[in-house]
C-alpha cells in the first residue's frame, strides 16, 4: 500500500480548485475532477486500512484530506451491508467514486407546487463509477450500499469541509427538512507525505 496515489490526486484537485475558484466555475471542477478521481478508484493499492474499517452497522465518514481554504475534502465512505444514509441534500458540488462494492444512489425531485418529493433517477456504481452531484441540478438523494453479505467503500469529494456544512434531511412524506451537520467518523487523517 503506498499513499502516493492519494497525494497526487490532491496535488491535482488543488491545483484544479485553485484555477477554477476564482471564477466559482463548479462544471469545470466537476468535469476535470469527475476523470482524476474515476483514475484514482480505479486503483484500489493506497488508502490506508485504518480508512477502510468496516463499521458493524451503519457507515463510517472518515475525512482523508481538507483543502487550508475549505475548498474541497476528500473523505472515505465506509457502509456495512445493506447500510442506507436518509435522504438528504449536498449544499456543495461532489464527486462520489466507488472503490469497492457497490452502492445505489436512489435521487429525488422536488415538487415545485407542494414541496413534496418524488423519486426521480436511479444509479447504481460499481467499483471505478464515478456519480456527480451538483445543488443546482438536484443533489436530494439517498445512498445505500447494495450489497448485503459485506461492506462498500466509496470516495467522496466536495466542494467545502462537507463535515461542517449545515445540509438538510428531508421528510419523503411531507418533503418537510430538518438541518444537519454530518461531522466524521475518524480522529486522525492520514499522513499524505509518507511512502
Amino acid at each position: 500500500m503506498s499513499i502516493a496515489r492519494l497525494r497526487r490526486f490532491v496535488a491535482d484537485m488543488t491545483s484544479l480548485v485553485g484555477g477554477a475558484w476564482q471564477d466559482r466555475d463548479e462544471s469545470a471542477i466537476v468535469e476535470v475532477g469527475r476523470t482524476l478521481l474515476a483514475d484514482l478508484v480505479t486503483h484500489d493499492d493506497w488508502l490506508p486500512e485504518s480508512m477502510a474499517e468496516c463499521p458493524p452497522h451503519g457507515y463510517a465518514q472518515n475525512l482523508l484530506w481538507c483543502d487550508p481554504f475549505e475548498r474541497f475534502c476528500v473523505v472515505s465512505f465506509v457502509w456495512a451491508p445493506s447500510a442506507c444514509t436518509p435522504v438528504h441534500d449536498h449544499q456543495t458540488w461532489g464527486l462520489v467514486g466507488v472503490l469497492r462494492g457497490s452502492e445505489t444512489s436512489q435521487r429525488f425531485v422536488r415538487d415545485p407546487a407542494n414541496g413534496t418529493l418524488a423519486k426521480g433517477g436511479r444509479a447504481v456504481l460499481a467499483p471505478g463509477d464515478v456519480e456527480v452531484l451538483l445543488p443546482a441540478e438536484g443533489d436530494i438523494h439517498q445512498v445505500t450500499n447494495t450489497l448485503c453479505d459485506r461492506g462498500s467503500l466509496s470516495i467522496h469529494v466536495y466542494g467545502g469541509n462537507i463535515g461542517v456544512i449545515r445540509r438538510h434531511t428531508f421528510d419523503l412524506a411531507s418533503g418537510q427538512s430538518s438541518p444537519f451537520v454530518s461531522g466524521y467518523t475518524n480522529r486522525e487523517m492520514p499522513n499524505l507525505w509518507i511512502s
